[in-house]
């Protein structure tokens, strides 16, 4: 073995010698020959550095960070991003080109860009400026394209606002030159004469008085007709607006375009760190997973933590000394309980006004609380339709709806054609007409009159009343009870007499019999809209109640939706019959828990914020869903209805809304007559109309209930009696004596 090793030892030494040898022996050939050949690898090097300093001079630079960048990007392995970025590389050349030719200006008498320069350039003059700076823009194009293409947009906007400008300024020189008084003669006395005995001088005093009282209207109604003509020559007559049926639908620049507030993303870190800081010292431990920022509120996802049991355990060593450690003994989640309530005491730390704990959150393994935001955004309708989530749902129906957008940040829409009705609650001031606003603007935007109508009830008078010129509408904003009953009536009659036509016609819906239809032929949807249901219900509760709850039951397939809306959420006005058929419902901030429980059967309505925040409970989920409503101007309300009533495409005839008798409504007959009303009736004759409760209980040998009834029953015919004769009736009621207490039962 040894004798082996140093056998292999000599052959590696050997080879290792040899390998010395002959590299010394190149390197000394390589010397000699550089020695006797040095003045001709001199010239040859003078010859280069000479022609490659009259190509690019100063532009050796840009070479030189060209290939240190290739084998920077080969080296790291990035070359294939040459590629896939493609566009900015080519934009990086065209700069490098530009500095290349900016370098050949920089000194006349020294061509510091060398010839390749000057050929970028031309030659030192204005062309030689505009090459550069087209290079320059080149480069801007290639690497930032969609701030090029913005910039352009700007420039276009400015080039159209001074454009119409001016030809506003054209257009009122004319006004302004016959407005200029003209100089008149002064009249010979042969005219005056004839112009005082033509026309007396009261008679031309009325004149003047009635002309000054008919200026106002006139001017009104011009001012009202000439803003309806520019809100159609501008939104109308626009190339993005869409044409159904001979009618135009309004393009989406009708509706303003807010900008929504961010809130930084520091101030949602440091509030993060506080709820989990709060958390901690009430011996809660949880983390937060997740930051949703909405227009008004944020939602802070927190995962609860574990609540952790050990034990010490005490063991010797083998050198008999103690030893103590910690073991643990199980591991459980922190309750969600634990953490819910802590509500008051996360907003004393978080120094907000209420915060809103979802506990937990649908889909998801957290508790969401949500925090007012220090500087709240409005939601504007157009941001909302402009969503992808909205356009995808208006291209399947065209009953889509805004209401919103949550609290991280998605949009909130809704179908009301599968509501398929909406009930809608929240005190004074919280955001109630600003909904209905939102939603009935949905619905003008996508919807001709031949394919919607509505029907509009507003007891306060001034906030429905604007939409009264749109040709959607039925008939004139309803705003007297006793006309909204009528009208609830006829709807009634109406859903019967559409599912007639539909079973002759052998369809199910309203979609199957339109199908085949367009135009007038169309059955249209019908959409009733009430702004104050407490005022409907106290002018008629029975028959309100019977007709709104018959209508959501029945009306969905042949294409009637309600709307209601109240600020009063109390159980004699949203009654149990009418909550049990709006299963969609939406509320805003309300007074108390007992509100929200009535309207949502959930607590939470009342810890909103007011101004547009709400609640929204759909059919398909299972908790509420908080949103930020879509603010609607008043002005973009005016522009669509100066858009829709500026239309005179065809007289659209108003629906035949006619008085509908009670006994027709199903449902709504009179109560059955009581056996012993004419022998209370004779009893009254007899006594001169001097009875009373008790003395009817004694005579008649009933109960007091049935008394107290016949007696209302007899008041009420003496009531009508006296309205149609002015004559004292003779059973007119004396002073009513005092009652005796009620007997148990009828005999």
């Amino acid at each position: 073995m040894a004798k082996k090793a140093r056998a292999s030892g000599g052959k590696s030494g050997g080879k290792s010698r040899w390998d010395w040898l002959f590299w010394g022996a190149l390197i000394v050939v390589i010397g000699f020959a550089v020695y006797f050949t040095h003045s001709t690898i001199s010239d040859w090097y003078n010859n280069v550095f000479a022609a490659v300093k009259m190509a690019v001079d100063w532009g050796i630079i840009f070479i030189a960070l060209a290939l240190l960048t290739l084998i920077f990007l080969i080296w790291r392995g990035k070359f294939l991003s040459l590629f896939r970025n493609w566009n900015k590389w080519l934009g990086a050349i065209a700069l490098v080109f530009a500095a290349w030719g900016i370098l050949a200006f920089s000194n006349p008498t020294a061509d510091l860009g060398g010839t390749f320069g000057l050929g970028i350039i031309g030659a030192r003059d204005f062309l030689g400026v505009l090459r550069i700076f087209g290079l320059v823009i080149l480069s801007v194009c290639l690497i930032a394209p969609l701030l090029a293409l913005a910039f352009v947009k700007w420039i276009g906007r400015g080039i159209k606002k001074m454009m119409a400008k001016q030809k506003q300024q054209a257009a009122m020189k004319p006004v302004i030159s016959k407005n200029i008084p003209v100089q008149q003669k002064e009249p010979t006395p042969v005219e005056t004469a004839a112009d005082a005995v033509a026309e007396p001088a009261p008679v031309k005093e009325k004149k003047t008085a009635a002309r000054e009282k008919e200026a106002p209207a006139v001017t009104a109604q011009r001012g009202l007709r000439q803003i309806a003509q520019d809100v159609w020559k501008k939104y109308g007559q626009s190339a993005g607006a869409r044409e159904i049926d001979g009618w135009k639908l309004p393009p989406i620049e009708i509706l303003d375009n807010i900008a929504e507030k961010e809130v930084g993303q520091a101030d949602n870190n440091q509030r993060a760190r506080k709820i989990e800081e709060a958390l901690k010292s009430y011996g809660v431990t949880g983390k937060v997973v997740q930051i949703n920022a909405g227009p008004t509120v944020t939602q802070f996802g927190v995962e609860p933590g574990w609540d952790i049991k050990t034990r010490e355990v005490r063991e010797k060593d083998k050198d008999g000394n103690v030893t103590t450690h910690t073991e643990e003994v199980s591991r459980t989640r922190v309750k969600v309980d634990r953490i819910t309530s802590l509500g008051n005491d996360l907003a004393l730390a978080l120094a907000a006004s209420t915060i809103r704990i979802e506990a937990p959150v649908p889909g998801k393994a957290i508790i969401g609380i949500e925090v007012p935001n220090t500087i709240s955004s409005a939601v504007s309708l157009r941001g909302v339709i402009e969503t992808p989530v909205y356009q995808k749902l208006a291209a399947k129906t065209k009953m889509t709806v805004a209401l919103g957008k949550g609290a991280g940040g998605e949009a909130g829409v809704a179908d009301l054609a599968k509501m398929p009705h909406l009930l809608i609650a929240g005190a004074t001031g919280s955001g109630k007409t600003v909904c209905l606003n939102a939603i009935i603007a949905c619905l003008l935007m996508q919807n001709t009159p031949d394919d919607l109508r509505f029907i509009m009830i507003d007891p306060k008078r001034v906030e429905l009343t604007p939409y009264n010129s749109i040709p959607q509408l039925a008939i004139p904003v309803i705003v007297t009870a006793e006309k909204a009953i009528e009208a609830l009536r006829w709807l009634n009659q109406e859903m019967d007499n559409r599912y007639q036509e539909l079973a002759k016609v052998g369809v199910r819906n309203i979609e199957g019999y339109n199908k085949t239809r367009s135009g007038k032929d169309k059955m249209p949807y019908i959409v009733l809209v009430i702004d104050e249901l407490a005022d409907l219900m106290m002018a008629g509760f029975d028959e309100v109640e019977h007709i709104l709850c018959r209508l959501a039951q029945l009306a969905r397939a042949i294409g009637i939706h309600l709307i209601v809306a109240t600020q009063r959420p109390s159980v004699d006005v949203v009654t149990g019959l009418i909550k049990a058929n709006f299963p969609t419902r939406l509320s805003f901030a309300v007074t108390s828990q007992v509100d929200s429980r009535t309207i949502l059967d959930s607590v939470g309505a009342e810890k909103l914020l007011g101004k547009g925040d709400m609640l929204y409970a759909p059919t398909d989920a299972a908790k509420p869903k908080r949103l930020q409503g879509c603010y609607v101007a008043d002005a973009e309300i005016e522009r669509l209805v100066f858009f829709w009533s500026s239309q005179n495409v065809a007289e659209v005839a108003p629906l035949k809304i006619e008085s509908v008798p009670v006994s027709s409504v199903p449902g709504s007959h009179e109560p059955p007559k009581d056996a012993l009303m004419e022998e209370a009736r004779k009893i009254a004759l007899e006594h001169g109309g001097q009875i009373s409760t008790s003395f009817l209980q004694r005579r008649l040998q009933i109960g007091y209930p049935r008394a107290a009834r016949l007696k209302e029953l007899l008041d009420e015919e003496l009531a009508k009696e006296n309205k149609q004769t002015s004559e004292p009736h003779p059973l007119t009621p004396m002073p009513r004596e005092e009652e005796e207490p009620p007997e148990d039962g009828d005999k």
